[in-house]
């Protein structure tokens, strides 16, 4: 595979992941600031507040069953498939939210309808990464499948920057503003998200890898047949998406509805972060092609483990600065050690036969757990003093990650054509046909 080709799909992916995950990360923001008031306003305020970030989590119960239905189109028939009818539905969802009347217009419907459409935001985020990661990889240099890979994640990365930043004039508005309509604009903006992510998308060509693959006709019975320990490490890994989810969510939440900080610091702990992330994300994948894919994900792991417990107590203290600081060096640089590397180690435990759904099936359950995380950790942390018991949970998942792949094997030197396979195991499936191109 020619670098240029791997450079054109690895910016097509950066791109349509930001725009894709621009549309899931601006709920998170709104949820964590307004829904509460908007959504749920006959509970009581920390009852709102949980309900509305229950609402967050939800999104990520949809995506386990997205994953199998959109894996097995993804091998079946096509990444290309995928990656459009991802783009279309979360578009078309978003910008329905917006339009959403309220509580005090419509009742219980306007809860219920947000709850309709955060599940089909979560049924497109199901085959959003998994596609445009296997695409990266197969498309990548043998020796950097990782760096290229890594920028379906920048460019999540990049969506968060943007979900946040379109906040921060959002946010400065008199509540009055806010409350009525300024909350709307984020999730209209979406329409330009749809017309520049189709654009972008219609034009990426399959990868040579899988037109070349042995098509099963039912992929997932063929991916737990032959590779269910892989897919349950993937599951078990993948929870660590929590520290993301309570650090962009439950953190936000926490620092503005309990401890009282200003909104506006707070969203640019979450943009600086993210601007941090974008270059560490590449330059940590690019090491873990030269030393392995291992040893940079469990240093991830175990730093955040650590800078967790600082960060929430800085927060409780109303410290500003060390907020900035604690929140950038967590989420910006020790996350980015997971986040960089985890498209190609999750990938590369795969043949390309049924690399998309192991990817979408395995990172969709842990991610679903993650989802949950805000609800859960808001639960146990619903005082200024019950930071601890939320950072003790979150360094507890991490250490389940660490231990998921530290059991695993290493493939950051293994070829393309055979990954996923064992050394006795023929490329050609004897469930499968041959797929034309």
């Amino acid at each position: 595979m020619t670098t240029s080709m791997a450079r054109k799909t690895a910016l097509a992916a950066w791109i349509g992941s930001a725009l894709e995950y621009y549309d899931f990360f601006i709920y998170g923001t709104a949820a964590a600031l307004v829904f509460n008031k908007v959504f749920f306003p006959a509970a009581d305020p920390a009852t709102g507040t949980l309900l509305a970030l229950a609402t967050f989590g939800v999104g990520y119960l949809a995506r386990p069953l997205g994953a199998f239905v959109l894996g097995h189109v993804g091998d079946r028939f096509g990444r290309k498939k995928v990656l459009v009818f991802t783009l279309l539905l979360m578009g078309v969802a978003t910008f329905a939210v917006g339009c959403l009347p309220t509580y005090d217009t419509a009742g219980v419907l306007a809860p219920v309808a947000l709850v309709v459409l955060r599940l089909l935001q979560g049924l497109s985020a199901s085959g959003e990464q998994a596609g445009a990661n296997s695409m990266s990889l197969e498309h990548a240099p043998e020796h950097r499948r990782a760096y290229f890979t890594s920028f379906t994640l920048s460019g999540t990365q990049a969506g968060q920057i943007l979900a946040t930043a379109i906040f921060l004039p959002v946010a400065a508005l008199p509540q009055e503003d806010l409350l009525s309509w300024g909350w709307r604009v984020p999730f209209w903006c979406s329409a330009v998200v749809v017309v520049v992510g189709l654009v972008i998308r219609r034009k990426i060509d399959e990868t040579a890898e899988f037109k070349r693959a042995k098509v099963a006709k039912l992929p997932v019975a063929t991916l737990f047949r032959t590779h269910w320990a892989d897919v349950l490490r993937v599951v078990l890994a993948a929870t660590i998406a929590s520290v993301s989810t309570i650090f962009t969510v439950y953190a936000l939440s926490y620092a503005v509805n309990t401890i009282g900080l200003e909104r506006t610091p707070m969203l640019w702990v979450g943009v600086l972060a993210n601007v941090v992330a974008l270059a560490a994300i590449p330059a940590l994948a690019g090491l873990s092609d030269r030393i392995g894919r291992k040893p940079v994900f469990l240093a991830g792991c175990g730093a955040c483990a650590v800078l967790i417990f600082p960060y929430l107590w800085s927060i409780s203290i109303g410290a500003y600065a060390l907020v900035f600081a604690l929140g950038i060096l967590l989420f910006g640089v020790a996350y980015s050690a997971i986040n960089g590397i985890w498209p190609s180690l999750y990938g590369e435990m795969f043949s390309t036969e049924v690399r998309l759904s192991g990817m979408a099936i395995g990172t969709q359950i842990g991610f679903a757990i993650a989802g949950l995380a805000p609800s859960v950790v808001a639960a146990i942390g619903s005082a200024r003093e019950d930071w601890l018991g939320v950072a003790t949970f979150t360094a507890a998942v991490c250490a389940l990650s660490a231990v998921a792949i530290a059991t695993g094997r290493e493939t950051f030197k293994r070829p393309t054509a055979e990954l996923g396979r064992t050394t006795r195991e023929s490329p050609v499936s004897s469930t499968g046909s041959v797929r034309t191109a």
